[in-house]
């Protein structure tokens, strides 16, 4: 079983201005002159950590994270202006022509995941291969799934916290009734219905309780940006077209990719990868027998980093 490459620390830290007020947080770690692999997030909102670096071989690779809008050390924090799909996708691009990269790996996993495929789909031509867990397809299903009607059978009790904060008129459309919390002008009810929101996520995401992966999902600088940022994308339909990913599936033809799922993945069900892979000949999928959601989810931290060595080697 792999485990996490020790820890290093960035050889370079960037505060990247993308326009609109926004300023990305990006760093580089590893070998200066190793496989570009960009690290892309969850949430969205959630940040990037330093934890994430060690997925790869730092003699191997050239890696680089970063925050998306809103999100962990990029400022405004939480801020939802100018904060879309095809923004986050014209900031990546933006980070490669920074680097002057010509191509690299992308690693995602959730929306990152999400991410990692809008950008391949109108970029395909700078992407080297694909790394992808817990896939999130962003459709409605999806959404119904996890803040409606499906993970709250099998995690009744947290659901019943999840849905305190919303009265009970309301709870027929939980992500706008969250959504309305979260961008009203009651501070205190704010950060209460953020907290609430982020932590039915942590709780759910993996396979037996973890109480680090909750504490961190409680953490209120993460819960603000996480659950704002997520119930604006959510309530806009993630800024994409239902299906979309899958409709434009021919673009990502050729690109090899690795996707790794958690059989008991209660935020992404099972079946958003198994939708992609029929669709993408391309692309591996690996079904993790005793795992969730998380990264963290022993199988799943293993899967990855075996790709990521397999990546390695092949490029």
């Amino acid at each position: 079983m792999h485990s996490l490459y020790p820890s290093i620390k960035p050889y370079e830290t960037t505060d990247l201005p993308v326009g609109n007020g926004h300023v990305l947080y990006v760093e580089q770690s590893g070998d200066p002159e190793g496989i570009p692999v960009l690290f892309i997030h969850g949430g969205p909102g959630a940040g990037s950590s330093a934890e994430d670096r060690r997925f790869f071989n730092p003699e191997k690779y050239r890696i680089i994270l970063f925050d998306q809008r809103g999100a962990g050390r990029s400022t405004p924090h939480a801020e939802l202006t100018n904060n879309t799909t095809q923004d986050l996708i014209d900031d990546i691009e933006r980070i490669r022509e920074h680097y002057n990269i010509d191509q690299w790996a992308l690693f995602g996993g959730s929306w990152g995941s999400t991410l990692s495929l809008l950008y391949a789909q109108q970029h395909p031509d700078r992407v080297l291969g694909m790394i992808l867990r817990g896939i999130f397809l962003c459709r409605q299903q999806d959404l119904n799934w996890f803040y409606q009607y499906g993970a709250s059978q099998v995690f009744p009790d947290y659901w019943e916290d999840f849905i305190e904060p919303i009265e009970a008129d309301q709870r027929g459309d939980m992500i706008r009734a969250y959504y309305q919390l979260l961008t009203g002008d009651n501070e205190l009810a704010k950060m209460n219905a953020a907290k609430h929101w982020s932590i039915w996520e942590g709780r759910c995401a993996t396979l037996k309780p973890n109480a680090d992966v909750v504490d961190t999902f409680s953490n209120i600088h993460l819960a603000l940006s996480l659950a704002r940022i997520e119930a604006h994308y959510f309530v806009n339909d993630s800024f994409i077209k239902e299906n979309q990913i899958i409709e434009n599936i021919k673009s990502l033809y050729g690109i090899p990719a690795v996707i790794i799922h958690g059989r008991y993945d209660m935020v992404c069900s099972l079946d958003n990868a198994v939708a992609l892979q029929r669709a993408w000949p391309d692309a591996r999928l690996q079904i993790v027998r005793d795992a969730g959601h998380s990264s963290r989810d022993p199988g799943i931290l293993d899967a990855l980093i075996r790709a990521a060595d397999e990546m390695a080697i092949a490029f």
